[in-house]
């Protein structure tokens, strides 16, 4: 069954909701709440999106630490979403559960350190390759291959490294991520059956509230909540293991009908 990480950003930029959740109580008023629904959360300070200025690592601890200091008090699995090795390394002593980073995972040195800790890696693929996102027109027709040549790649370096495979969760990439238009997104999407047989390995994705399906749509962030669940169902159609979402409530809603019917 497809299981469900809560989406919390921390920050005062991010394009669906900046700033909503930028102080320590109402993020953590926000995380209890995407509990209720959530089988995780996916914690980020940094937004990624092309138009976010560079926070650095100080300035994403300066954010999650007095979050963190509260969510340890309680049994909430977390995620922390960064590709600050020194976030990575932080936020393992934090009790994370998971470490979600865009690059996925590019530094040797940091790859043998998690490779000791009690922590899942969701290693996601993007054509930047480095920093936030950018806005880049490519081919749909290869993407799938450049996906499947990174975590061909990336997953190699992961093992050799010493990360279990136990330890992997493949996150594909969506939106600015695969490229500017949404055919790369949805070339993607379609493939999530394949990358799960090729790998043998969970896939999340996070297609909520993307700027490919407000396109598809011709909609809003404010009005594109239908978008976003249509595309969350097709993605548990084709298998995937995780969706990452800012609306748990509403997928945990969808799902529950969408299992009774699909049996």
């Amino acid at each position: 069954m497809t299981r469900v990480l809560g989406i919390l950003n921390i920050t005062p930029d991010s394009f669906s909701d900046g700033g909503k959740y930028l102080e320590p109580a109402a993020a953590i008023a926000h995380a209890h709440a995407l509990m209720e629904h959530a089988d995780g959360l996916d914690i980020g300070a940094a937004s990624s999106h092309p138009d976010s200025p560079v926070v650095g690592a100080l300035g994403e601890l300066r954010r999650l630490a007095p979050v963190l200091d509260a969510l340890r008090q309680t049994d909430i699995p977390f995620s922390i979403d960064t590709f600050e090795p020194k976030v990575q390394r932080w936020a393992c002593a934090q009790g994370a559960r998971w470490i979600n980073d865009i690059h996925g995972f590019p530094h040797a040195e940091t790859r043998r350190f998690l490779a000791d800790q009690d922590v899942d890696l969701i290693a996601m693929f993007a054509v930047q390759q480095r920093g936030n996102a950018t806005r880049v027109a490519t081919d749909a027709s290869s993407i799938v291959k450049r996906v499947t040549d990174f975590f061909d790649e990336r997953i190699a370096e992961l093992e050799r490294d010493g990360v279990d495979r136990s330890q992997i969760i493949l996150d594909p990439g969506m939106g600015f991520f695969l490229g500017a238009g949404p055919e790369p997104s949805i070339a993607v999407l379609r493939a999530i059956p394949m990358l799960r047989e090729r790998y043998g390995l969970p896939v999340l994705v996070s297609v909520s509230r993307k700027s490919f399906l407000r396109r598809l749509a011709d909609t809003s962030v404010q009005t594109m909540a239908p978008a976003t669940l249509a595309a969350e169902l097709s993605a548990v159609s084709l298998g995937v293991d995780w969706l990452r979402t800012h609306d748990a409530s509403a997928l945990r809603m969808a799902m529950t009908v969408h299992q009774a019917i699909s049996g």
